[in-house]
């Protein structure tokens, strides 16, 4: 099993590479360079055992990387506990991280059978949730449409716990997405609480993309009116409404399943 080893040890918090690494804290940064940084001992894990791209792993000087992992060439860097603090977006770090390049797949490149298309969701919880969701689900690619937080936040990372690394997760225009999706008669469902129908009518465990919307006013107008067909789930009690994570769970659940 090839191990990698330390190249350096920095010590300093104005190292230029440490600046460079709390840069991609934002937001500008991550599209400017197509990386992203992760945090914590299962996201590292998760990102070498499934292959990632990943250009440095970071290590706080106190904190050892667990037995049996292969970390190929993967250059390594040991810092000060000081730099790890200033690097994590936890209230208490575990000392670890990796940058990892960006996905690179386009939406006109994936051979998916199954779809989370996913309009303007602003919460990082739930878009981490909902592509973590997808990924239990069996589903095939989630794309992401303009307007959601960025698929590379921090929490978004966190909540997904390493689902990016299992599945294609990207960036896409939600309009030419569905025009081609139907093109190759992939039923495109929408959500929406009019002119839909109950989401057990339809058809299950075929081809299908599931587009779901923003927390508080729901999918695109535009977009609901270019789909299939917009599904509702019935409210039993007296809540409004679901989470939309919860929504997202419940609806890909039932389309994956054989009949």
């Amino acid at each position: 099993m090839k191990r990698s080893v330390f190249v350096k040890y920095i010590h300093s918090a104005s190292n230029p590479q440490v600046k460079q690494w709390k840069k991609l804290l934002t937001r500008k940064e991550r599209d400017k360079t197509g990386t992203f940084l992760i945090e914590g001992f299962h996201l590292v894990e998760e990102a070498l055992n499934n292959n990632a791209e990943i250009e440095t792993i970071i290590i706080s000087e106190n904190v050892e990387m667990p037995p049996g992992l292969d970390y190929g060439a993967v250059p390594m860097v040991q810092v000060s506990d000081e730099i790890a603090r200033s690097l994590a977006d936890t209230e208490t770090t575990q000392g670890i991280f990796a940058v990892c390049q960006q996905a690179s797949t386009s939406n006109k490149q994936l051979e998916a059978q199954t779809y989370l298309l996913i309009d303007s969701v602003q919460d990082p919880g739930n878009l981490g949730t909902m592509i973590r969701t997808a990924d239990a689900a069996g589903v095939d690619a989630v794309i992401v449409g303009k307007g959601s937080v960025d698929l590379y936040n921090p929490k978004v990372l966190r909540s997904a716990q390493g689902s990016h690394f299992h599945l294609p997760v990207i960036n896409g225009d939600l309009h030419e997405t569905i025009n081609s999706l139907k093109d190759q008669d992939v039923p495109v469902y929408g959500t929406a609480l009019e002119n839909a129908t109950t989401y057990h009518e339809v058809p299950t465990g075929q081809r299908f993309a599931l587009l779901v919307g923003n927390e508080g006013n729901g999918v695109n107008q535009e977009l609901l009116a270019t789909t299939t067909q917009n599904l509702y789930i019935p409210i039993y009690g007296k809540s409004e409404s679901l989470n939309v994570a919860v929504a997202t769970g419940v609806l890909l659940y039932y389309l994956k399943t054989p009949k």
